[in-house]
């Protein structure tokens, strides 16, 4: 190994000096920089790689204690050796409060100085193994936990199968710290919602920041595993490998200070599990078991609930009883939307205080509700799946049993969109003014009596009938008689060809449309133009 030194002293002797006594290539070095001053020094050091600093102390530009502070702060690796002309202790004492490795009186004996640069040697030597032991420990420690990430989640997911021999395997293979009597401890982290409109790019940088936020939290005193489960959840598992256990009412407070932490500056609301110590084998039930419990969570954000505390919720949720749908649907009838939404609250928050509400609950009530709603608006002649059809609606129901908040969401959005469409359609003369635009409009469009009924939500039979005791007209042949009047109408006022004018009311086959029109107007189309 070859060695940096660089040289500081304001006496051009002393420097050329020490030159002369040293023999470079015994000592292994391969530069030799000067330096005059401090200022100098410094700009050596941080041009070039320095591994010994061989500086006087007494200089007028700066004394060595000076630059020895200055490069303690920069360069900590260099190893400093300080000259003096005089043997003063304060001088002494202050550089190896700094870290001076030696203290040598001018004028110098070889000797001297290569015994203290080969000490000098000895010392980088040792810190450059100490370096690359800390560097390797820590890349393995690194590749360590990816591997247990790796194999936990095998675990959990079955990709190993759930049996101890097959388990074992896997540990003897990538020699994890892991025997058949260790114990773990899972906590499952969840994101039950987002504060604030997140892009799914945004979204995954805050999931980092939570995963962080957990390692130097929920780690801090107790060594474990932090890595993503599935999106939106974390899960850290706490290993016993000291037979020591754990500190239950410490976790329980961390994890609380770790939710208040994330909630507050991550615009998050969650909800911590902590399960039970378990071995190995046992741990892919467990983990099932809180994400079910996290499933079941739809009204309660930002606690922490611990596996000795749940209550058996599903058999107490399966004794709720359904609202009275005649009540709901009768205000319903009536219009009275802020009074029905105003009922379905008070019954959700009435269930959030008794502390029985879960997900399949919701999805029961959900599903009674929709029947409902569905059966209601059927006797109004209303296509339900035509109005609940759009993106929102879909996105809304598709959410709705997650939490008592997306419930409302999904209620409140089908109530206000079906009393709105009862409201319309109970104006006849409105449905038949969107009727009749409608088909002003795209008489290029497929105009089925279908097509029209969807426009306006309605069954297709009822809007026949309202349409035909309105207007006199069936819907067929009211689009029949705006396609010719608008082709009479170009062939009057335009030279558009006959063609392109069949085309713009719906007619792909041209002799057909020719057909059609001679039969309503007595003439043909090219005829009809040259009469007018």
């Amino acid at each position: 190994m070859s060695y940096t030194l660089l040289l500081v002293d304001d006496e051009l002797p002393s420097i050329d000096g020490v030159k002369a006594d040293l023999d470079m290539e015994k000592l292994n070095i391969s530069a030799l920089h000067t330096a005059l001053n401090i200022r100098q020094a410094m700009e050596i050091l941080k041009e070039h790689h320095v591994d010994i600093l061989l500086c006087d102390i007494e200089m007028p530009q700066g004394s060595g204690l000076e630059l020895l502070a200055w490069v303690r702060e920069h360069y900590p690796q260099v190893v400093a050796i300080f000259l003096t002309s005089h043997s003063d202790f304060t001088y002494a004492k202050e550089a190896m409060r700094l870290g001076s490795l030696d203290y040598l009186l001018k004028p110098l004996l070889p000797s001297e100085l290569e015994e203290t640069i080969r000490k000098a040697q000895a010392v980088i030597d040792h810190n450059s193994e100490v370096n690359q032991y800390s560097n390797s420990h820590q890349l393995w420690l690194k590749n360590q936990a990816l591997v247990l990430e790796r194999f936990w989640l095998d675990v959990i997911n079955h990709t190993i199968p759930s049996q101890l021999a097959s388990i074992r395997e896997h540990i003897d293979r990538n020699q994890l710290p892991i025997s058949d009597d260790s114990t773990f401890l899972p906590l499952l982290i969840s994101v039950k919602s987002w504060n604030k409109s997140l892009s799914r790019r945004d979204e995954k940088i805050m999931e980092y920041a939570l995963k962080k936020t957990s390692e130097e939290m929920l780690l801090a005193e107790q060594s474990g595993n932090v890595f993503f489960l599935e999106q939106g959840k974390l899960l850290v598992i706490y290993p016993n490998y000291n037979e020591q256990g754990w500190n239950f009412n410490k976790l329980e407070d961390v994890c609380r200070r770790y939710i208040e932490f994330c909630h507050q500056f991550f615009y998050c609301d969650l909800t911590c599990y902590l399960g039970k110590p378990v071995k190995v084998i046992e741990m892919a039930t467990l983990v099932s078991e809180l994400k079910k419990q996290d499933r079941n969570n739809v009204a309660f954000y930002n606690q922490l609930y611990s596996y000795s505390r749940q209550e058996n919720q599903q058999q107490r949720a399966n004794r709720i009883e359904m609202p009275d749908f005649n009540i709901w649907m009768s205000l319903l009838k009536t219009g009275k939307k802020a009074e029905i939404i105003g009922r379905i609250k008070q019954y959700l928050d009435e269930l959030v205080k008794s502390r029985i509400i879960n997900m399949s609950f919701l999805h029961l009530l959900q599903e009674d509700y929709r029947q409902a709603l569905y059966s209601f608006l059927n006797t109004r002649g209303i296509q339900a799946h035509q109005l609940f059809g759009d993106e929102l609606s879909l996105s809304l129901s598709e959410n709705a049993s997650r939490s008592v908040k997306d419930m409302m969401l999904w209620m409140e959005h089908i109530i206000n969109k079906a009393i709105t469409q009862v409201v319309v359609i109970e104006d006849t003369g409105e449905v038949i003014r969107m009727i009749k635009t409608y088909i002003h409009n795209n008489l290029d469009q497929d105009l089925s009596r279908d097509t029209l009924a969807n426009e306006v939500f309605l069954n297709p039979d009822h809007l026949s009938r309202i349409f035909k005791k309105e207007t006199g007209y069936s819907l067929s042949e009211f689009v029949l008689n705006e396609r010719i009047e608008h082709a009479k109408h170009l062939l009057a006022s335009s030279d558009i060809s006959v063609s392109e004018i069949a085309l713009s009311i719906g007619y792909t086959n041209f002799s057909h449309f020719t057909k059609i029109f001679k039969k309503y107007t007595g003439l043909g189309p090219s005829d009809y133009r040259q009469n007018k």
